[in-house]
């Protein structure tokens, strides 16, 4: 899978290599057939919310012909990444065209 990483945060190594771990474990919810062609594009934000939220990680999947998104934010980036893959798993889940054979 490849993981194109941009936004308006600079990401240290650690994040990146964060990004690329939790990111890329989603592949093992694809069909082997999607997994080369697969492409992710991460985006992460620092935002000023109401409610006190400083960053926010969205993440578009390209799947074949399909994409699939998830956006959440929170107060730390990490934290952020796990909600949008959880996210993520679910819609994978769900799709029948992206299951495992």
């Amino acid at each position: 899978m490849i993981i194109e990483i941009t936004g308006s945060v600079s990401v240290d190594d650690r994040t990146q290599r964060y990004v690329e771990k939790a990111i890329g474990s989603l592949d093992r919810y694809l069909a082997k057939t999607s997994r080369q062609s697969t492409r992710a594009e991460v985006i992460l934000r620092r935002v000023n919310r109401a409610h006190g939220n400083k960053y926010e990680a969205e993440v578009h999947m390209h799947i074949a012909d399909t994409v699939i998104s998830a956006k959440d934010s929170t107060l730390n980036i990490l934290a952020a990444l796990d909600i949008v893959r959880a996210k993520l798993v679910i819609e994978l889940k769900k799709s029948p065209d992206q299951r495992l054979p």
